[in-house]
């Protein structure tokens, strides 16, 4: 077998031996048993009293909503204007400009809701100071955010019959002390020992084999790459993310980062299982998105593989596969492998530039993201997937003429309405962005936006709201995004695509928690069956093929098929 398709199973089966036990230890520290990190009690403790918090207070879902929709508006304030003043703050030694007022609204709001679309350059638009002290914070709050909700849901399920949710703010705390710091430092040391800079000191000058001097850019970026994949963030220090080689030095570091991105996303899956004592509901939520992973992730590594068609027409051999746009060090499988699986979990991190990616790994890459459910970002996979379920059950409820009933909960009219507002919302606000990009590029080509024309440009454009709607923050960097128009609408898209999709699902699962549990029957649709694994698979694949098959066939399908003529 191919040594690289090795790599690629070797950094899944060590992915899958990780997040297996990390479910079971999460499970374990938010049902409140004792774990190996209680030692951070003390620690935690401090922290509630600094800030006025009774962690015992038990809240409901409405109560949860309100203290993360609050905190997340001071955090996105407190980052706007550090931002728009990081030029006369201090841990500047490049001497790097503030941000204009577009960029940090953008930037802030990007970072905060866990997308880290970045229309700036790391190495220039950023200080050290507002990478430790915004992009960095906001990588650890935002997807202690994503799991504090998450958890919610956890909480709602656990009980027959409750109101009782927990305390948001002692979820967040403990996600962040007793599961983001810990793997941080252990992936950091990682990165650090292998090549990846940890200090403060300023850019470095060097002199190339060809005889030119190179500014290189430095920084304590270490403990920032750590989170950025961990925390499925994926904003990097450097502008060129993860093809930099200071940002990823290796095929060791690679596979670090790699693992790293997967293993919280996968490990919230079991985790519910273990949580509320459904494992085998949680074995089919697993095969599901595994399916789904599958699905996409096969067409994309044999795609950047087997070459470029147009090139091998030509006459041109090529032995190792796609290389425009890779790094010879990872090479295409891996890059294929960490194509898909950035966008599926929604760290939107690069190894590879995707705009030179073939065009079938494209549309690997938009349906992902266009689905946003197989296992996706921290806390956010499972509560997008949450809404395929109450859409599935209801469906399987009309199909045999009975209520339809989850966890043994009727679920009635407003769960479904709530559950449809939050489906349709993802692929509204992606071709409504899209077309209107459309519109004003063709009515003022003289704006500049796209560097290629045509179907590719379609795509880039429809990539950049793809992107920012689910999450993401990976994009084609064809696309000239760094000015108003661009700013400003995803900004907007941005925020409406990380709120509601928590809003919802949390509602939802609030909802059906007060209500009076009803025993299972014969009647009863048992949701832990591969019958019902596969009637939410079909569910996810028909939205998503009815929403977005037309604006997918003018982009990457046509792109396709243009190879071959």
């Amino acid at each position: 077998m191919n040594t690289e398709l090795l790599g690629v199973i070797a950094t899944y089966a060590i992915t899958l031996l990780i997040a297996i036990p990390l479910g079971r230890y999460i499970a374990r520290v938010f049902r409140g048993e004792r774990t190996l990190l209680d030692f951070l009690s003390p620690a935690e403790r401090l922290i509630y009293r600094v800030c006025g918090i009774n962690p015992r207070e038990e809240m409901n879902w409405k109560q949860h909503l309100k203290a993360l929709l609050t905190i997340n508006m001071i955090w996105f304030v407190y980052a706007f204007f550090l931002l728009v003043f990081q030029d006369r703050l201090p841990l500047n030694p490049d001497g790097n400009a503030a941000q204009t007022p577009d960029l940090a609204f953008n930037t802030a709001i990007s970072f905060l809701v866990n997308c880290n679309l970045q229309h700036y350059s790391g190495e220039s638009g950023l200080t050290y100071f507002t990478q430790l002290f915004v992009i960095t914070f906001l990588q650890f709050v935002s997807a202690a955010t994503g799991i504090a909700a998450l958890i919610v849901l956890f909480k709602a399920f656990r009980e027959k019959t409750t109101t009782k949710l927990g305390n948001f703010w002692e979820i967040l705390v403990k996600t962040n002390t007793r599961l983001l710091l810990p793997l941080c430092v252990i992936i950091a040391l990682v990165l650090a020992f292998n090549g990846t800079p940890a200090s403060y000191a300023g850019k470095d000058t060097i002199v190339t084999l060809q005889g030119d001097t190179v500014g290189v850019s430095r920084g304590p970026a270490a403990g920032m790459i750590a989170i950025k994949h961990l925390g499925t963030n994926g904003g990097g220090w450097f502008g060129a993310n993860s093809i930099h080689p200071l940002e990823n030095p290796s095929y060791l570091t690679n596979m670090t980062e790699a693992i790293a991105q997967m293993i919280i996303p996968i490990a919230m899956v079991f985790a519910l299982g273990f949580f509320i004592n459904r494992r085998k509901f949680s074995y089919i939520i697993f095969g599901v998105m595994t399916a789904g992973m599958l699905l996409l992730l096969i067409p994309s590594m044999m795609s950047e593989m087997n070459g470029n068609p147009a090139i091998a027409q030509m006459g041109i051999a090529q032995p190792t596969g796609a290389m425009e746009g890779k790094e010879v060090r990872i090479g295409p499988a891996a890059t294929g492998y960490w194509s898909t699986i950035t966008t599926i979990i929604s760290t939107g991190s690069v190894n590879g530039f995707h705009d030179s990616t073939m065009p079938l790994t494209g549309l690997m890459q938009l349906v992902a993201m266009m689905t946003n459910c197989f296992y996706g970002g921290c806390g956010v996979g499972i509560l997008n997937y949450f809404v395929f379920i109450i859409i599935a059950v209801f469906i399987s409820g009309l199909m045999v003429g009975r209520t339809p009933e989850f966890m043994g909960h009727k679920v009635e009219a407003r769960e479904i309405k709530i559950a449809a507002l939050v489906a349709l919302l993802h692929p509204f606000l992606i071709l409504a962005g899209t077309a209107l990009s459309s519109f004003v590029i063709t009515r003022q080509p003289e704006l500049g936006w796209l560097n290629n024309p045509g179907h590719h440009g379609f795509s880039e454009m429809l990539y950049e709201y793809t992107s920012a709607a689910a999450n993401n923050g990976s994009g084609f960097e064809g696309l000239g995004d760094n000015n108003i128009f661009w700013n400003v609408s995803t900004g907007f898209v941005l925020i409406l695509s990380r709120y509601l999709p928590i809003l919802g699902p949390v509602a939802i699962a609030g909802l059906l928690a007060q209500k009076k549990h009803i025993p299972a029957s014969a009647g009863t649709l048992s949701t832990d069956t591969v019958t019902f694994g596969v009637m939410t698979m079909a569910v996810i694949l028909i939205i998503a093929a009815l929403a977005f098959f037309p604006a997918l066939a003018l982009g990457p399908v046509a792109e396709y098929f243009s190879l071959y003529l």
